[in-house]
């Protein structure tokens, strides 16, 4: 069983700015890339749209919660939220 290939930002953002060019034919940059022609249309519509930074992975950090959830805890309680309960909220 062959294992997926990962590809960088920059990779991506280069094979898609090659594409955008229009110096040579998909066909041609899949070939001398070894990879599938749809690749470089997919990075090339998303190049266009967003630049390199499409390509990036962003690592997901935690959200803090609304002003609305910790409300919702003070009036269900009716009293101020817990050290615990703060720190599950994320005050």
């Amino acid at each position: 069983m062959a294992k997926r290939r990962n590809f960088s930002a920059a990779f991506k953002a280069k094979v898609a700015l090659e594409a955008l060019r229009g110096d040579q034919t998909l066909a041609e940059l899949a070939g001398r890339h070894k990879i599938h022609p749809n690749l470089i249309t997919k990075w090339k519509r998303q190049a266009f749209m967003r630049g390199e930074t499409r390509f990036r992975r962003v690592q997901s950090l935690p959200r803090p919660r609304p002003a609305s959830t910790v409300r919702m805890v003070r009036t269900k309680n009716n009293t101020a939220p817990s050290p615990q309960t703060r720190k599950l909220v994320g005050i």
